[in-house]
């Protein structure tokens, strides 16, 4: 049985159903780019082990595109748009957000054992970040 699922609670946002396939071994679920992953993949990483408290991301880039996928657990997924600032509680390997170029995000409140995938658009280019909000906020306003 293959799954295909969508989750209205993340209405405004721009969401990448996961197909999953499900027997009774279990499930697996995948991503194909430009199929399901509205880009070429040019990086992939995950993140794990996250200590209670610690906050990762607290970036934007300006010219690539990251697809935040929840593959164990939880956390809360917070995006802002230099207008808009939401939370969203990550927690199903069944749905993804894109975060678009020009969009700052962090990740935070993990739950144990949490492990997150992202997959990018572009190959790691520290040039291409801006860390600091304020700087994002200057400089969003000058596009």
């Amino acid at each position: 049985m293959i799954k295909d699922s969508t989750n209205s609670r993340f209405e405004g946002y721009p969401v990448v159903s996961i197909p999953s396939v499900w027997d009774d071994r279990g499930g697996l679920s995948f991503a194909e780019a430009e199929r399901h992953v509205p880009f070429s993949i040019r990086r992939v990483f995950w993140i794990y082990g996250v200590p209670d408290g610690a906050v990762r991301g607290g970036h934007a880039h300006w010219t690539c595109a990251e697809l935040i996928v929840p593959v164990a657990g939880a956390f809360t997924m917070v995006i802002d748009d230099g207008r808009e600032r939401r939370e969203i509680r990550m927690d199903s390997p069944d749905n993804g957000i894109l975060v678009e170029p020009g969009v700052w995000c962090e990740l935070r409140d993990f739950a144990p054992g949490s492990v997150l995938v992202v997959m990018a658009s572009q190959a790691y280019d520290a040039t291409g970040y801006v860390h600091d909000y304020a700087q994002y906020i200057k400089e969003l306003g000058r596009r």
